[in-house]
């Protein structure tokens, strides 16, 4: 499946239970080797009354926090056998309640953005003096990120011209630095308008992808922060678009875009080896 380009092999352990080690991971993600993917999605059942929880592997097989993008597919497999139009989906990092829309769009509530420096966390000596608005971290022609927590940790930078940032060599520098202490998402956003973020991330074990919404979540967040956009903005990703806004009542982020699934199959109870 995947949402605005940020794909997943989305695996039900509800009925048979499903469990990969880190290289199992790594062989289905591969996109020569296995089924490949950005992430990998368990569905689970949930002990605590969601409609199910969500386990999210990255391609490199460590486990991630939360994911937009696939908590929209997941929620469309769940409504399209129930026929809910609300949806709740359980992560580590916390609930996600979703909606489907007539529109055929997902919307999902992710939660209000971590701004603290420990809540990233960012590796700060003494503590709360950290500004996370303005972080002192540089390479080549970026600088001067903004970070919060979607969930998992999220830094921004903002640049002039996106097109002019070499974010595949940069990027796993970035995603490294050791501000971050359980890396980080790194963000590269161009402000077109109040209402209009042209946006690239460079996943937490998973690299350049098509799509990171959580990643627009934090973009959206960062930027209205600083006061560049309005609470509400279009995000405009390789993969697509999404409707990401930050509602002022209660400081939760919305984020609206589709799901689509590319293909079904059944993967060997006993994976290949590598030649």
């Amino acid at each position: 499946m995947h949402g605005a380009g940020n794909d997943f092999a989305v695996f039900d352990s509800r009925v048979q239970p499903v469990r990969f080690s880190t290289g199992d991971a790594r062989l289905i993600a591969d996109r020569r080797l296995g089924i490949g993917c950005d992430q990998i999605i368990i569905i689970e059942p949930d002990a605590d009354g969601a409609d199910a929880f969500m386990r999210i592997l990255n391609a490199d097989g460590t486990e991630a926090g939360a994911c937009g993008n696939a908590t929209r597919c997941v929620a469309m497999l769940l409504a399209q056998e129930t026929g809910a139009l609300k949806i709740n989906i359980r992560t580590i990092s916390g609930l996600l309640p979703t909606d489907i829309l007539a529109s055929g769009l997902i919307e999902v509530d992710m939660g209000a953005p971590k701004l603290g420096w420990a809540d990233v966390p960012l590796a700060a000596a003494g503590a709360a003096a950290v500004d996370t608005l303005h972080l002192d971290l540089a390479i080549e022609n970026v600088a001067d990120p903004a970070a919060c927590s979607m969930g998992n940790p999220h830094a921004t930078f903002f640049v002039d011209e996106i097109a002019a940032v070499d974010i595949a060599r940069i990027g796993p520098v970035l995603e490294h630095a050791a501000l971050f202490p359980d890396r980080a998402n790194i963000g590269f956003a161009q402000i077109l308008s109040r209402t209009q973020i042209r946006l690239r991330v460079w996943e937490r074990g998973a690299g350049l992808t098509l799509a990171c919404g959580s990643g627009a979540c934090a973009a959206l967040v960062n930027a209205h922060r600083r006061g560049l956009v309005e609470r509400q903005a279009t995000m405009i990703l390789d993969g697509g678009t999404l409707d990401i806004s930050w509602r002022e009542a209660d400081g939760h982020v919305l984020m609206r875009g589709p799901a689509v699934t590319s293909f079904t199959g059944t993967w060997p109870a006993t994976l290949p080896e590598k030649s």
